[in-house]
């Protein structure tokens, strides 16, 4: 037995399940937006959620944030300091408080960790019988895979820090998922008490320039909520998201807005819960384990090679005599008209030869130059997209040489209710893990989410982190390929256990 599963099992014999117990459940909410910080486009909030059966009881937390750590305004002590406060006000483990990050980029409060620990302990104060059902939505109209593979194999994502490639380069997008995991909580006289939904999207919709947000999981919640009534509250759960983006997220043709994303999830999700049953005396589980990872080790290869690729990029760039201010309208020129592009037609009719020959030679010129212009201009989008993310690349190798350590602790927690099965991570998941695991699984009712209890930046595909064309999911990581089969193992494990 290794050390790893001895204190897995130890954790898990520890908060096993009850079966038959009343559940007993509170909810509270906090306004954790930071009012100060700018414009403000739509609050933020936390959102806590404490069940209780028998002698165990749990917290669940859903926080309108970019992460639990490692980014953004709450900090890396931000877990233990809530925990630790919440254990010793109302005596909810340690170990069972799990805190989920919409991964939202709204502008949250500094003294967040005391108003989440605020918002559970006012939940925990306040518990009513519950009745519980587990069901699932399907929504496929507004994600999309920011990944893509182009015609030569390599992969670059969609992202607002660089350009899209070349249409005719473009082979094939990655998959979503479109599934809504749902938890139904209802008071014992049948009206509303909370809803979980857990869905995989990054929410990056709202651009700055709308101020502070919580983007769609924000607008779908309030919808939910408002729909529901009672005091109904709506906890939105990030699944598998690290390489799921708002569908035309960079579409220019129109202002960016997640209010119609968080819409349209608001409705399949209400309409989804029409279909879930409750019943009360529902099995309460919480497990966790540390799962250790090993630590990205090719920072240095992989800044090398795209050393080598920039090298060959420059070099690739061609003279022209031309600028930005000539070359547009030689471009609409030549592409509206190929065959005249430079004077009207009867300047091409003359029968005197050497007018002729003058003006085609123009022709033939202007076109050289748009297209070593042109090309410039990609070897331009392509450097951009190379030189942001090396810098991923160097901070992380900086990082890593800052830890003094080949690995990489983490924490995977399980939460059944009912029928309801989570399983945890902190990294930034990509879509194709999520799937992996649900299908090894094989358990109705299962579900995966990333951006909890912690941050680890992102968490790619081992075939995502060879690729050659170099995306944020794979330079922007702190993992070794080998976190994958890991961490898949650990999360069937718990959802198995789970099931039993």
């Amino acid at each position: 037995m290794t050390k790893h599963t001895a204190i897995f099992i130890a954790l898990s014999l520890l908060l096993s399940h009850v079966s038959g117990a009343e559940l007993l459940g509170g909810a509270a909410k906090v306004d954790i937006t930071d009012y100060q910080a700018g414009p403000v486009n739509d609050p933020s909030f936390a959102r806590a959620l404490v069940l209780k059966s028998g002698d165990r009881t749990t917290a669940l937390v859903a926080v309108d944030a970019v992460a639990i750590g490692g980014i953004g305004r709450i900090g890396n002590g931000f877990l233990a300091t809530v925990r630790g406060q919440v254990e010793k006000d109302c005596g909810i483990p340690a170990e069972a408080i799990i805190i989920n990050a919409s991964h939202c980029h709204a502008v949250v409060r500094a003294d967040t960790a005391q108003l989440v620990v605020k918002a559970i302990t006012t939940a925990a104060s306040q518990l009513t019988p519950l009745k519980a059902g587990t069901g699932t939505g399907n929504e496929d109209r507004i994600s999309e895979n920011r990944r893509m593979t182009l015609k030569d194999g390599s992969q670059v994502d969609m992202r607002r820090a660089y350009s899209m490639p070349p249409d005719d380069q473009v082979a094939s997008v990655g998959p979503i998922d479109p599934e809504i995991g749902l938890l139904k909580l209802e008071r014992t006289d049948g009206t509303p008490f909370a809803v979980v939904y857990q869905f995989a999207c990054h929410p990056i919709m709202n651009p700055p320039s709308k101020g502070n947000s919580a983007d769609y999981p924000g607008f779908a919640s309030k919808a939910i909520e408002e729909a529901l009534g009672h005091e109904t509250m709506a906890l939105f759960l990030q699944g598998c998201g690290g390489d799921i983006n708002p569908i035309r997220y960079k579409e220019p043709t129109r202002p960016a807005d997640a209010e119609p994303l968080g819409a349209m999830l608001a409705t399949k999700v209400l309409s989804a819960l029409q279909n879930v049953k409750t019943q009360p005396s529902q099995l309460l589980q919480v497990e966790r384990t540390q799962l250790s990872l090993p630590r990205a080790a090719d920072y240095d290869t992989r800044i090398a090679a795209i050393e080598v690729s920039q090298k060959k990029l420059l070099a690739s760039l061609k003279p022209t005599n031309i600028n930005f201010k000539s070359f547009l309208p030689l471009l609409i020129q030549h592409k509206l008209y190929p065959e005249m592009p430079s004077h009207y037609a009867q300047g091409y009719l003359h029968d005197k030869a050497s007018d002729r020959k003058s003006i085609e030679q123009l022709d033939a010129d202007n076109k050289a130059l748009v297209e070593a212009y042109l090309g410039n201009i990609q070897v331009m989008e392509e450097l951009t997209r190379l030189n942001t993310n090396q810098a991923l690349l160097k901070r992380h190798r900086e990082e890593t040489l800052a830890a003094n350590s080949n690995s990489l602790s983490v924490e995977v927690c399980g939460l059944r209710v009912g029928d309801f099965k989570l399983v945890t991570f902190p990294g930034e998941i990509t879509v194709q893990v999520g799937l992996n695991i649900k299908k090894a699984a094989a358990q109705k009712h299962s579900f995966v989410s990333g951006y909890t209890n912690g941050y680890i930046y992102y968490t790619p595909t081992v075939a995502q982190r060879a690729n050659t064309g170099y995306a944020q999911e794979d330079c922007d990581t702190l993992v070794a390929p080998e976190w994958q089969q890991l961490f898949e193992a650990r999360a069937v494990e718990v959802l198995k256990r789970l099931a039993q």
